[in-house]
């Protein structure tokens, strides 16, 4: 039998090596700028053209390489990181295997320039797929200049499996935002197609945050620092009252390096345990210092997942310091040892000054009178006008039946039983619908009462109207008075300008004003004309939320955010046609019952379900 086992090429093997160290034009750019950092850079500028499908350049004033480290970098396994197998414990670098500059090479076209301090020329080097074109002397000044060229060049379905420009420009500014962050000594500049997206001086990690994500964050962050023998924390956490409805904001750095935890963030999100709105997540920029030996972060190709040698000690000091942060800063409600809490004085029962416990029973005759009066339901339960007489004070402000009358009211004639049915074709306008805390809707049907979640319907009726909007390019707008500036962050906008041609057919009109500012001059009809930034701010954030939970396509993610972000403002008291609209816009969607997240919109509570509740036989 002949022998079949054989040494692959040395091309092939790093084709090979590049699947995983370059996934994509990201990739690229977090292992050039880790490369400049680990080369002790003062200053580092990325230029990028086509989403980095074209050129990928950085440009750093470090060490430098001399001719024969700039050829031997492009062999694998080649590095100045390590040296023993004791190096691979105490890793200080960001780079260690020697894999990158080759996996590079072997899929685009490369061109390194390099001049090491003190040296009186530099050198030019280019290299097609691993195979060296030319190497020749170069003026220039010192450091390191590495340009990657026509990315897959030479692995055309790679290259067909990236995603559009703004996609792509949007996973490059998250890598260039993890390293400006981990490293703020270290001036950072990013130009995309010859324009300046950012330009971070150096300065502290609080000037850095602020720079990155912008001016609002100087009030929203807490610095938090705990120094142990073990591990020391440092950072900054964002107020409680600041948090967001995506987890996009949140940054954990071990030894310089960005890691992903949900270990971590879950120790997180406990210190901030009763402080946060229901489903918001908090910003953090933390920074863990721990002894190299004591974490292996040579798990995955990417290095963004490391194990620690002792997890719950990192869990429980990471949580100490969140907890003592928010308060030092008089964040997290303070104890007062001094109270008897076994001890709580119950409050009196508030009665009219004119009454006491023996007329009490007059009331019933009273509010018997009352029966045949009508009934405002919807004032009653949104703490409008009502009767002044001196027992209305008795209205409960939980429950708005009891704020009506007595038992012997009808809330429902009984001329309308069974003109309310939960079914599409017997919705009538004429019905009798009751508000209750402007957050629900009691309907009568024909086997009890409906309660119906005035936001959850509102989110259903809003999600079917969008996607027919998106689907048809037919949504329509209405005009602002004032044109509204809307600064983003590089993110973000990168986002809008990818999402441009959606918030077009949903109605949005705006321009792009240079600077990643925004200028909105027309928003989708029927949303309430208010504070258009946080609308689009919001719907941007509910969007980032969807990507990392649903693996829906982006018309779908879309009209899911809009749908629950316009439906949050659309609550408080309606009117009695405003009601029964509702309620018959509900039941002409194609699925009333739930929201497109799964949320009911509505319950059923039959007749004998309320007669057990009152315990009558």
């Amino acid at each position: 039998m002949a022998d079949i086992i054989r040494l692959l090429p040395e091309y092939l093997a790093n084709q090979i090596a590049a699947g995983e160290v370059v996934q994509r034009p990201a990739s690229v750019v977090k292992e050039l700028l880790e490369n400049s950092v680990d080369a002790r850079s003062s200053s580092v500028t990325l230029i990028i053209k086509d989403a980095g499908k074209q050129l990928i350049q950085v440009v750093d004033d470090g060490v430098g390489m001399t001719e024969t480290d700039a050829r031997m970098c492009f062999e694998r396994h080649a590095t100045s990181k390590i040296k023993t197998t004791e190096d691979l414990f105490r890793i200080r670098t960001m780079g260690f295997r020697g894999e990158a500059m080759a996996s590079i090479a072997a899929v685009a076209q490369v061109e390194l320039k390099t001049r090491a301090r003190g040296a009186e020329l530099g050198t030019c080097l280019t290299i097609e797929g691993n195979e060296v074109i030319k190497q020749e002397p170069v003026a220039m000044a010192e450091g390191t200049v590495v340009s990657v060229k026509n990315l897959f060049f030479n692995v055309p379905a790679r290259r067909n499996f990236l995603k559009t420009n703004p996609v792509e420009m949007r996973h490059i500014l998250d890598e260039f935002q993890r390293v400006a962050l981990a490293n703020p000594e270290i001036a950072f500049a990013l130009y995309q197609n010859e324009v300046e997206v950012m330009n971070l001086p150096a300065g502290k990690l609080s000037q850095r945050i602020v720079s990155i994500f912008g001016k609002e964050y100087k009030e929203q962050m807490a610095a938090c620092e705990e120094t142990t023998p073990f591990l020391t924390v440092r950072g900054y956490i964002g107020k409680p009252e600041f948090a967001k409805k995506s987890r996009g904001e949140q940054f954990f750095f071990v030894n310089n390096r960005y890691i992903k935890s949900q270990y971590l963030n879950h120790a997180v999100l406990t210190a901030f345990e009763g402080l946060l709105p229901k489903d918001s997540f908090p910003f953090y920029v933390l920074f863990l210092e721990i002894a190299p030996e004591t974490i292996d972060i040579n798990v995955h190709p990417t290095k963004t997942e490391i194990k620690f040698e002792d997890e719950k000690t990192v869990y429980a000091i990471v949580r100490a310091a969140v907890k003592q942060s928010l308060g030092l800063h008089n964040i997290a409600p303070s104890l007062d040892f001094g109270a008897d809490v076994n001890y709580i004085p119950l409050q009196p029962m508030k009665f009219p000054a004119s009454m006491d416990f023996e007329t009490a029973p007059a009331l019933a005759p009273r509010a018997s009178a009352r029966a045949s009066q009508p009934t405002t339901f919807t004032s009653r339960a949104s703490g409008g006008g009502g009767s002044n007489d001196n027992y209305s004070d008795f209205a409960p402000t939980r429950e708005v039946s009891r704020a009506t009358s007595s038992p012997d009211t009808n809330l429902f004639p009984e001329e309308e039983e069974g003109s309310l049915t939960p079914s599409k074709n017997s919705m009538t306008g004429g019905s009798k619908t009751l508000q209750v805390h402007q957050k629900y809707l009691m309907v009568q049907v024909k086997s009890g009462l409906m309660v119906v979640d005035q936001q959850a319907a509102q989110e259903r009726i809003l999600y079917e109207k969008y996607s027919q909007a998106l689907g048809k390019r037919t949504g329509a707008s209405q005009q602002l008075l004032f044109p509204q500036t809307l600064q983003l962050s590089p993110a973000d906008f990168s986002l809008v300008m990818e999402l441009s041609e959606e918030f077009t057919a949903l109605g949005f009109v705006f321009n792009d004003f240079g600077n990643n500012t925004l200028v909105v001059n027309g928003i989708p009809a029927e949303i309430p004309l208010r504070d258009e930034k946080e609308l689009i701010e919001g719907l941007l954030e509910q969007y980032k939320n969807n990507l990392s939970s649903l693996k829906v396509d982006r018309q779908e993610n879309l009209a899911r955010a809009m749908a629950k972000r316009v439906a949050s403002r659309l609550t408080g008291r309606l009117s009695d046609q405003e009601m029964n609209a509702l309620v018959d816009r509900l039941f002409g969607c194609q699925m009333p019952n739930y929201t497109p997240g799964g949320q009911k919109t509505l319950v059923i509570l039959q007749t004998e379900q309320l007669q057990d509740l009152f315990l009558r036989n």
